[in-house]
């Protein structure tokens, strides 16, 4: 993949594939999601046989904003030296995909291992794929709200990022690394009840008059 196509920003390379040295027993092609489809069906009547697998990567800053990679083997058919065998055909497939418009075709038909890679980059990347017959979450419970892999998801999660967290006193006094002791894990005891009775109490209840 030239990275003369590779759009930057003073300096930095909004894809980071273009960095990658080649590799010397893979083909690498980036085709756009139109494509898709019908270069999935040319592979695997050309002989990459087997899917070994899909990943997504999430480029926060770059358009488009994801990746999905597709890695394809075409094993020898016919006889064959061991060489030839030793080194198979190897295939690396990327589908840039939009913020705005995060769906694929499904892979499916033509490989039935793609189900539960595909599951698993619509859980962690909210990326959907049409045709897929039992598109759900693999990973995450099938309530949990957002895509745990993107780049700008909440380390805490959404529902505890919504919390406010307390402003934990002496904190200056803990050493990086040590768990509080003494005085100071009786302060922050204390600083986390009231915090959580605070946020617990009903509008008004225990205001003095």
């Amino acid at each position: 993949m030239p990275s003369s196509q590779t759009p930057s920003i003073a300096g930095t390379a909004l894809d980071p594939t273009a960095l990658r040295p080649d590799l010397d027993d893979a083909e690498i092609v980036r085709i756009a999601p139109a494509e898709l489809h019908a270069k999935l069906a040319a592979l695997r009547a050309e002989g990459f046989s087997m899917l070994l697998d899909i990943g997504g990567v999430d480029y926060l800053g770059r358009e488009p904003r994801f990746d999905v990679v597709y890695h394809l083997l075409a094993l020898p058919t016919a006889a064959a030296t061991v060489a030839e065998i030793g080194r198979p055909r190897r295939l690396r497939l990327l589908v840039g995909v939009p913020e705005d418009a995060t769906e694929l075709p499904s892979a499916i038909r033509l490989w039935p291992s793609a189900d539960w890679a595909e599951r698993e980059i619509f859980d962690l990347f909210g990326i959907r794929f049409t045709g897929h017959p039992d598109l759900r979450r693999i990973q995450m419970p099938v309530d949990w709200v957002g895509y745990p892999l993107r780049k700008d998801y909440p380390l805490r999660g959404p529902a505890r990022e919504a919390t406010p967290r307390p402003p934990f006193a002496l904190k200056s006094n803990v050493p990086a690394g040590t768990p509080p002791s003494g005085k100071v894990a009786a302060a922050l005891q204390k600083q986390i009840a009231r915090a959580r009775g605070q946020q617990s109490a009903p509008a008004g209840e225990g205001e003095k008059t």
